[in-house]
């Protein structure tokens, strides 16, 4: 048993390094080359926190393997031996919160900051910033753990008489226990409704602070993960459908590279304007909004730049770049049915084991019991694949509502092409939506990760709760989850196929 925990520590440790080795490739790869050399400090939060945010859903199947550790165990202190996950969850998610609260503003305020100001006034002015944030966040957090950091727990108060040790054991449907007259059912059995009272106890404050973070995180969860469970597999079979048929004319392609030329000078102009208003202090309401429209416009272009090249390839491997432009789309028609299959069981899951009371089914509960059956970490595997997959969910509808909605900052990512405030904004989003897809994934597959740390602190202490249990107990964030998910798939089925129109000529507002 000792062998087999020892292999979990170095299986775990080869993951960390290999998770930490990914999100550098990442960075590397995604950054903007105008970040080349620089914002080390930027870049190391990035790594950090995506980091984090992987470990974090990757806890959970070794939550699993390590209850399975101790499962046959001969002695007593087999579990003993076992890595300590709960202190390793809050320690993980303590560590998400501070990131996500004051780190990575940090560095967004010091990124963001005026380059014509020195190093030492951008660190004063990004730390005045964090540390006003982090005044009202003790305080706030402070007053509420005094007032409601408390767990109700509902318990019946059992008891019943002794009787003789009886000589043999048959128990059936009309003696379901020992003693007692008449049915011969115990005191215990039949105990009524009024035997029922409530235990509270007040909660650590490392479990209150994960538990808001965890209601916060639910909140932007049920909002991008319910988009994105619909709009990660449609959208790819929808960019099949407008995928271009055939490569252009040359003169299509000059008309085209002209007009866009014109565009990509109009909003140079507009950009130097405002450099120059934000020199000159005027960084209004009005400058704000138009910022807001410039990030938009700029992204429509880079689109349409890239839509642009990949109906006219050049160079000497201009065949070959449309044969692969070809292969990516059948490929994103592959993956999108893949995921469609996966998003449909998601949804299926949810309804049967959650929603409906009691559940009709374990559903994946089983699939994975039976995976594991067959080999042992293939259950697992398969678990992690279903919680990864919402945080792509996720990330997903995060994409698609900040397209479309003002008050959401626009923070694409692409290849090559990503500025470090974007990377900062999108690994805060990922580090809040973890915790709670953590919580709904140990609740969704409850069956199958019972008695395990991560359902001790997301379960019995968070449903239980005082002032947030309701939310868990009428399966709120579900319902909101599952709603918006059926919103998200008839806009696809009534817009999402028809084929973008090109976008007007940029005016920035007087």
């Amino acid at each position: 048993m000792g062998d087999f925990n020892l292999a979990l520590v170095i299986v775990a440790i080869i993951v960390c390094v290999l998770v930490f080795l990914c999100n550098v490739y990442l960075l590397v790869n995604y950054q903007h080359p105008d970040d080349a050399n620089q914002a080390y400090f930027p870049k190391f939060v990035v790594v950090f926190g995506l980091s984090i945010s992987i470990i974090s859903i990757l806890m959970l199947p070794a939550d699993v393997a390590n209850r399975q550790a101790c499962k046959h165990a001969i002695y007593n202190g087999a579990c003993n031996l076992t890595l300590p996950m709960k202190d390793l969850w809050l320690a993980v998610y303590i560590i998400d919160a501070v990131l996500v609260f004051f780190v990575i503003p940090f560095a967004m305020f010091y990124y963001e900051g005026d380059q014509d100001k020195s190093v030492g006034k951008r660190i004063k002015s990004a730390l005045l910033w964090v540390v006003t944030t982090a005044i009202v966040c003790a305080l706030l957090l402070g007053i509420l753990y005094g007032l409601v950091g408390k767990v109700d727990f509902t318990v019946r108060h059992l008891s019943s008489a002794t009787t003789n040790f009886p000589s043999t054991w048959e128990f059936s449907s009309s003696q379901p226990c020992i003693g007692g007259s008449g049915a011969r059912a115990c005191s215990a059995y039949t105990a009524n409704a009024s035997s029922e009272k409530t235990w509270t106890m007040r909660t650590t404050f490392p479990e209150y602070v994960v538990a808001l973070a965890t209601v916060v995180g639910s909140v932007l969860f049920s909002i991008f993960g319910g988009v994105g469970i619909a709009c990660l597999p449609l959208g790819l079979i929808s960019s099949f459908i407008r995928r271009p048929k055939s490569v252009i004319t040359r003169s299509q392609y000059i008309k085209e590279a002209t007009e866009l030329g014109k565009k990509a000078r109009e909003l140079k102009k507009a950009v130097d304007a405002l450099h120059q208003e934000e020199r000159s202090g005027s960084k209004g309401r009005k400058w704000r909004k138009n910022v807001k429209a410039v990030e938009k416009e700029l992204l429509q272009l880079e689109e349409d730049v890239k839509l642009l090249e990949e109906m006219y390839p050049q160079g000497e491997k201009a065949e070959t770049s449309w044969a692969l432009t070809v292969l990516g789309y059948l490929a994103k028609l592959v993956l999108g049915i893949l995921g469609l299959i996966v998003s449909v069981a998601w949804v299926a899951h949810i309804v049967i084991y959650l929603l409906i009371d009691p559940p009709l089914s374990p559903f994946l509960n089983e699939v994975f019991i039976k995976l594991d059956d067959i080999w042992g970490l293939l259950g697992t595997a398969a678990f992690a694949f279903f919680c990864f997959y919402l945080l792509l969910a996720v990330i997903a509808g995060a994409m698609m509502l900040g397209l479309r909605l003002v008050f959401i900052t626009i923070h694409p990512m692409k290849w090559g092409a990503t500025l470090m405030n974007s990377f900062l904004f999108n690994v805060a989003l990922i580090l809040l939506c973890s915790i709670s897809i953590i919580q709904f994934c140990s609740t969704a597959f409850g069956y199958y990760a019972q008695a395990t740390a991560a359902q001790e602190i997301f379960g019995h202490t968070l449903q239980s709760l005082r002032g947030i249990k309701y939310l868990y107990k009428y399966n709120v964030f579900q319902i909101a989850f599952i709603v918006l998910a059926g919103l998200t798939f008839v806009y696809y089925v009534a817009f999402g196929w028809r084929r973008k129109k090109p976008s007007g000529r940029f005016q920035l507002s007087s």
